[in-house]
């Protein structure tokens, strides 16, 4: 049992119009379960990837970029995301030319508005320009507020998913497994069958699988008290992975958003990164908890992290927008740590 005192209190109640935000967010995910079951999800062969790339760059690192929680909309609302550096963030990272890019879901605020989406185009050119090879999840956001209308958008903006909402990807010695928790991961269901097989026949090759989805099965000790993340059926997974994590050849890697800030954990030999700092309004962490590997008292954190990649070592850093107010924006390094294949 957490036992808090009236200092820790009054500083969670301070939090809570943030918190109340957050919470009506997720409970959105509910809307869109009905219709997100009904589109393509997985393939012919549950086992095998989805998508297979054969020309990545040779003779270098890797560079991969992870960042969300952006809420790309007109620029006139600021007050459920912040459009000065929201903009200037989706810039640095086309900046940074990372050879893969993840998403970790809620990247316009209304998925079914086609205006959304638009500026979403207009605010990463340079994704475009620079031919950045783009992997996102779903957010609950994306199904906002017509589930349907914003499935359609999504899957118009990024084509080469070929309809799935959830898929995996051989990406050299990286076996990425992007998943929909938006739609039931619960035990019988098809998409945790999907997941269970692919788990069950990864490659040889793999020393790493990286999961990419936008709820995180993990949290700060304000969020798990205040917005009941994770909750059973997350916990569930959570053990699920966990179990298969001790059991594979791979190391496992999990990247969430839907917090908008940073946190990061090591759990039961995975890693758990959450970067919801895209641009979206920040929510800040007051408690953080023993078991939160950052510890920088940082606000508001609008980030994204850069790994890089060179065999069986990678080294990751997350760089944070020192002040997105001031008229030069710079970022700063503010946390880095190191994966290991096993």
């Amino acid at each position: 049992m957490v036992c808090l005192g009236k200092a820790a209190i009054l500083l969670l109640a301070s939090g809570c119009v943030a918190a109340t935000a957050l919470a009506q967010q997720t409970d959105s995910l509910t809307a869109k379960v009905e219709t997100a079951a009904e589109a393509p999800g997985g393939v012919e062969d549950p086992g095998g990837p989805t998508f297979t790339v054969t020309d990545l760059p040779q003779g270098r690192p890797l560079r991969i970029v992870v960042y969300g929680d952006m809420r790309f909309t007109d620029p006139s609302n600021t007050s459920d995301t912040a459009p000065g550096v929201r903009k200037w963030l989706a810039h640095k990272v086309g900046e940074e030319k990372p050879d893969i890019l993840l998403l970790t879901g809620d990247m316009p605020f209304h998925g079914s508005n086609q205006a959304d989406w638009e500026v979403y185009r207009e605010e990463t050119a340079l994704w475009t320009q620079e031919g950045l090879r783009i992997y996102p999840t779903i957010g609950n956001h994306e199904g906002l507020p017509d589930p349907r209308g914003g499935m359609r958008n999504y899957f118009a903006a990024y084509p080469q998913l070929e309809q799935h909402q959830w898929y995996s990807v051989q990406l050299g010695n990286i076996y990425l497994i992007t998943l929909d928790t938006a739609t039931f991961l619960n035990r019988g269901w098809p998409q945790r069958a999907w997941l269970e097989a692919q788990l069950a026949h990864l490659p040889a090759s793999a020393d790493f699988v990286f999961f990419l989805f936008h709820v995180p099965l993990v949290s700060d000790l304000q969020t798990a008290f205040m917005l009941g993340i994770p909750d059973p059926s997350t916990l569930d997974l959570r053990h699920f992975l966990e179990q298969s994590a001790a059991a594979s050849h791979a190391k496992f890697v999990i990247f969430n958003g839907h917090i908008h800030n940073y946190e990061r954990f090591e759990m039961n030999g995975i890693t758990h990164v959450i970067s919801g700092g895209g641009g979206a309004h920040p929510y800040p962490i007051f408690l953080r908890g023993d078991e939160d590997l950052y510890r920088a008292r940082t606000f508001p954190n609008f980030n994204y992290v850069l790994i890089t990649l060179a065999g069986k070592h990678a080294d990751a850093k997350m760089y944070r927008v020192v002040d997105p107010n001031a008229a030069q924006r710079t970022v700063e390094l503010q946390d880095s740590f190191t994966l290991e294949a096993k």
